[in-house]
């Protein structure tokens, strides 16, 4: 059974599981229209063979209703350019109604019963009389629906720092959190324009080396830690495990930088003991 469920992709990278109980013929990268809330919507089939379904849906999973036609992919198309035009009128009543909200995205269903406006904003926000006023336009039900930056930017998509694509918008299927111990583990600079990402938060991507780093710095000494080598003494104040060197900043302000082999002992409790590195070998 579990075999007939399928994941299908929407507009914003927006993801979920649906029983394909007619068994129709769908591979990745196939377009098909799903049951959706009160209607019908339109996504890209993104695995097939899923394991399981969510828990939420157990109770009545949501159903693939047919492979989409071509017509049904020209329908969606024209969905985008009404989308657009739902945007600018929203943006005009938020204006003119002085809501302190930033209108994100557009997502009309595929069937048009539903029209949801995805929004970031500082505080809560009332928006009952904007959701009437867009009702009355739009003839359709109405959601807003406020989301993160982090969400604003995978939905929004874009190139990170790193000049490849967002990695919320390419791979990530949740977002984990992200703290700024894990820079510091890896002995980055704790600039905020250095490790933040398009949405201003901490890049995800700070995660992912995070373990292997601290498997490298076993045996390195802690910073700010007093350490002796045979021809002087100081405090660590780098580590650098590509070259497997630490600087020692002396007395007399010098910063050296010596091996990691060099440094013999280190100074624990008010007492000098045989460096980590040392004790490992």
């Amino acid at each position: 059974m579990a075999d007939l469920y399928v994941e299908v992709r929407f507009k914003g990278r927006r993801q979920h599981v649906f029983l394909n109980e007619q068994e129709i013929p769908l591979r990745i990268g196939d377009y098909c229209i799903v049951d959706a809330d009160r209607g019908e919507d339109m996504g890209r089939v993104v695995h097939t063979r899923v394991a399981s379904q969510p828990a939420e849906t157990e109770d009545a999973p949501f159903r693939v209703l047919r492979k989409a036609s071509q017509q049904d992919r020209m329908n969606l198309l024209r969905n985008r350019s009404r989308e657009e035009d739902a945007r600018n009128i929203c943006v005009s009543r938020i204006e003119s109604r002085k809501l302190e909200m930033k209108l994100v995205d557009v997502e009309m269903q595929y069937d048009g019963n539903k029209i949801t406006f995805y929004f970031t904003a500082e505080k809560r926000i009332d928006f009952r009389e904007l959701v009437k006023d867009l009702a009355s336009t739009f003839k359709t039900r109405i959601e807003l629906r406020q989301i993160g930056v982090r969400d604003e930017a995978k939905r929004l998509d874009g190139c990170g720092p790193c000049g490849k694509r967002l990695c919320c918008s390419s791979f990530l299927r949740e977002f984990s959190p992200v703290t700024l111990r894990m820079a510091r583990d890896q002995h980055l600079a704790l600039s905020p324009n250095k490790i933040s990402g398009v949405c201003g938060r901490l890049m995800c991507c700070l995660s992912y080396e995070r373990q292997e780093y601290l498997e490298a710095l076993r045996g390195f000494p802690r910073i700010g830690t007093r350490v002796r080598t045979e021809t002087l003494e100081g405090k660590t104040t780098k580590a650098d495990i590509f070259t497997r060197t630490v600087t020692v900043k002396t007395s007399d302000d010098k910063e050296v930088r010596v091996s990691l082999d060099e440094v013999r002992e280190e100074l624990r409790d008010d007492r000098w003991v045989p460096s980590q590195r040392k004790n490992r070998d």
